[in-house]
């Protein structure tokens, strides 16, 4: 099972959620049929399917694999992990690895009941 920071990277790849991100990755894959079909196989795929847990996986064997590009994919994770932030009064929510009850508020008039 590839570590939980590579499911979430696999996740925002099936989203495309981050763009940069996903140019780096695809750039990386071009010339393997077998992980570029894995990164289009996830696309639009839900966050815990197993296409996305297949993706996962594959950046996993390809950061053994490439220590420069696992470098360069966790430097690029990180840069839009903590490019969250919020105007004044606002709030920054961000969630990362396995979650099975959540709430993200900012203001709660009453109780919350899970």
């Amino acid at each position: 099972m590839p570590e939980p920071v590579l499911l979430s990277i696999a996740a925002a790849l099936a989203g495309r959620a981050v763009v940069g991100l996903y140019h780096l990755v695809k750039a990386r894959f071009a010339d393997n049929p077998e992980a570029t079909a894995a990164l289009e196989a996830a696309a639009g795929a839900a966050e815990d399917s197993p296409e996305v847990r297949e993706l996962g996986r594959v950046l996993e064997r390809t950061s053994e694999q490439d220590p420069e590009f696992a470098e360069q994919l966790r430097t690029e994770w990180e840069r839009f992990t903590a490019s969250g932030h919020a105007q004044t009064g606002g709030v920054v929510n961000q969630v990362s690895g396995q979650v099975n009850k959540l709430v993200q508020a900012r203001d709660i008039h009453g109780g919350v009941n899970l």
